[in-house]
This record gives structure tokens, sequence and C-alpha cells, in this order.
């Protein structure tokens, strides 16, 4: 018996020994699927952002809304493949894990979406699409040269942008003012962009949704650990600015303005982009309430003054809620986060406004060449009418 049990004790221990070896397989399998899964579950929070985010968000034009939920529709069909066709080729920088490589395709999709309101009402469909083509090349050249070591112009990891403060709002903002700058025409100034209490209705229930799925959004390639942070960081400034935008409006106009509160109320998720895995919950707030202030701001004073200086119309208000809201939160990385490289975050941010303008005008330019809209925020131009 006794020489049975001395067989059998090393087998017992290589039996264990396999187990072990199993169970660390396992593990790295479980891993690998929970990151995948998590990835999984992000990247369609955020298509539902893009989707019914966005799509009604812009279907506060009382006359458009059927133009502005499928503009989105075509605008996030487009930019996906597209980007995904471009990376591939590897000209764009390495090349990334499948569906890491459609989360970044949202971001650009996200940033086109908010080129696009500028000149949401005043463009054809197809020249919706023809944006979308002209578009993604630009931010990924753009997203090349400020985060992926592009030209050697900035080292590789010294910008930080990890919710795209910088190169996906305000640069989605920016391009769509360089846009709007060469194509707004004397007799859309004349006319007015109708709103009524259903098209707000449906504005806010945009806005609540990009509300909802924001933290999905900044927290989308962070790693497990640094999630939950994240995550809590977001919903605060977006909490801060909501807060604030109500206080803001009520004294700057006397009475709550309906487009501030679905405009800025995300402008904290706009501005805690930059530093949302490092900024302390104090600060999340505080970011969040200055960039409220800040959004409602400049839809109450800046925008009708950005009118008549710069000669342009911006449907959406997009230089409010993305552009000074993204330049701020690229901003606010300087003091918060140790050890950071000032020149390459200033030298990142400024890249991004040079090349957004000029790729804006150009686009700009490009568009009406094929022709332009005979009545702007109208639906009935390209839609069957409903008997």
């Amino acid at each position: 018996m006794k020489i049975k049990h001395f067989i059998l004790f090393p087998l017992i221990i290589i039996m264990f020994c396999s187990l072990n070896s199993f169970g660390q397989e396992v593990s790295s399998v479980n891993i690998t699927s929970f990151l995948d899964e998590q990835h999984y579950n992000r990247a369609i929070n955020i298509m539902a952002m893009l989707l019914v985010g966005f799509g009604f968000l812009m279907v506060f034009v009382r006359k458009y809304g059927r133009s502005a939920l499928t503009a989105t529709f075509l605008l996030t069909s487009i930019s996906l493949p597209l980007y995904f066709l471009i990376k591939s080729t590897g000209i764009a920088g390495a090349e990334s894990e499948e569906i890491t490589k459609m989360i970044l395709s949202e971001f650009g999709a996200a940033s086109l979406l908010i080129a696009a309101g500028a000149v949401l009402g005043r463009l054809k469909m197809p020249q919706y699409l023809l944006l979308g083509l002209l578009f993604i090349p630009f931010y990924m050249l753009n997203e090349w040269i400020v985060l992926g070591n592009g030209f050697g112009l900035i080292e590789k990891g010294s910008v930080i942008d990890t919710g795209g403060s910088v190169v996906i709002h305000a640069f989605g903002a920016i391009f769509g003012l360089g846009v709007a700058l060469t194509m707004t025409t004397k007799q859309e100034f004349e006319k007015t962009i109708e709103a009524d209490a259903t098209s707000d209705r449906y504005s806010m229930l945009g806005s609540m949704m990009l509300w909802i799925f924001w933290p999905s959004f900044c927290a989308a390639l962070v790693t497990p650990e640094e999630m939950p942070h994240t995550v809590v960081n977001v919903i605060l400034a977006l909490c801060g600015s909501t807060l604030a935008t109500y206080l803001f409006s009520v004294s700057l106009r006397k009475k709550i303005s309906i487009a501030d509160i679905a405009n800025a109320a995300l402008a904290g998720g706009v501005a805690i982009g930059s530093t949302c895995v490092i900024a302390s919950h104090t600060m999340a707030v505080i970011i969040g309430i200055l960039a409220g202030g800040l959004s409602t701001f400049g839809f109450a004073v800046i925008q009708s003054r950005q009118q008549k200086w710069m000669k342009l119309i911006d449907t959406c208000g997009v230089t409010n809620l993305h552009g000074l809201p993204g330049l701020m939160g690229g901003l606010a990385a300087l003091p918060l986060i140790p050890g950071i490289s000032i020149n390459s975050q200033l030298l990142g941010i400024g890249i991004t406004i040079v090349v957004a303008f000029l790729a804006g005008i150009i686009t700009g330019k490009i568009l009406p060449i094929f022709g332009r809209k005979k009545e702007a925020y109208e639906d009935s131009e390209e839609f069957l009418e409903v008997e």
C-alpha cells in the first residue's frame, strides 16, 4: 500500500500542476474575453450616442427633423467604413485590433457629426456624404500627427487627451466653422432658424441620451483599473455643467433657455475628456461647472457676435458646446497632470486648431461645387411629403 502511495504521489503533483497551468490559460482567456466584451459594450453605447444622441439633438430645427436624422444616419454609415479602410492601409499609423479600431472609427464619426452641426440645414444629402468623405482623412491626419507621432512633430503619448476634448470635439467644431465660413450665404443670414416645443423636446431626448452614455465614450479605451474613476469623473463633470447651465441661463436670459439646457449641459463631458482618468472628483466637478458656464455664455452672448464678426452661421452652436469647452479641457490638463509635457500639449492643441480650420475651409470650397440647397432648414426639397 505504501509503495502505491509513493507511486501516486508524483502523479497527483503532476495532475495539480497541469490543472494550475490549465487554470492560468483559462484565466488568460477569460481576461481577454472580458476586455473584448467591455470594449464591445462601450462601442455599442457610443453607437447609441452617434445615432440616437446626436441625431435627436439636431432635430431642434422645426422643419428639418427628417433631414437631420437621415443626415446623421448617412454620416455615421460613411465614416465608420472609411476610417476602417484608411486605417487598414497602415498610412495613418499602426494597425489596431478590430474592436479598438471600431471604437476609434466611432470617435471619428462623432467628430464628423460635430462638424456637420455647424452647417446643419444648409447641405443637400449628397453633400453630407461628400462632407464625410473629405472630413475623415483630415481627421485621421490630425489624429496621427498629434497622438501618433506623425512627421515626428510630437512624441507619442506626450499629448494628454484620453476622451478627445481636443482631437475629437475641438477638431470637429473648428472644422465645422471653417466650412461654415466659406459656405454661409446672405439668404441664409436672413432666414430664421425655427424651433417649437415639439422639436425642442426631441432635442432634449438626444441630449439626455448623450448624457447617459458619455462615460462609455471617455472610458472606451482606458484600462479596467482606470475605468471606475473615469466613469465617476465624467458623471460628476456632467452634473456640474448641467447645474451651471441652469444658473447661467437664468442669470443671462432671465428665463430658462431650452437650447442652453439641451446643449451646454453636455459641456462638462466635453471638457473632462482630456483629464478624465487623472483628475480628482472635486476637480471633475469644477471643470464641469466652468465648462457649463463657458458654454452657456457662448450660446447667450458670444454666438450672435460671432455671426456678425465672422459672417457665418453656426446652426447647432458647435463652437459653444464642443469648441470652447474642448480647448478648455485640453488646457486644463496643464495644471492637473504632474510631469505633463507643456510644450507637447500646447503644440498638439495648436496643430489641431490649424489643421481643422484649414481643412474646413478647403472642404467648404469644394462642397458648393455640387450645388446648393435652395431652401435652407426645410425638409420638403428632398423628402416625399406625408399625406
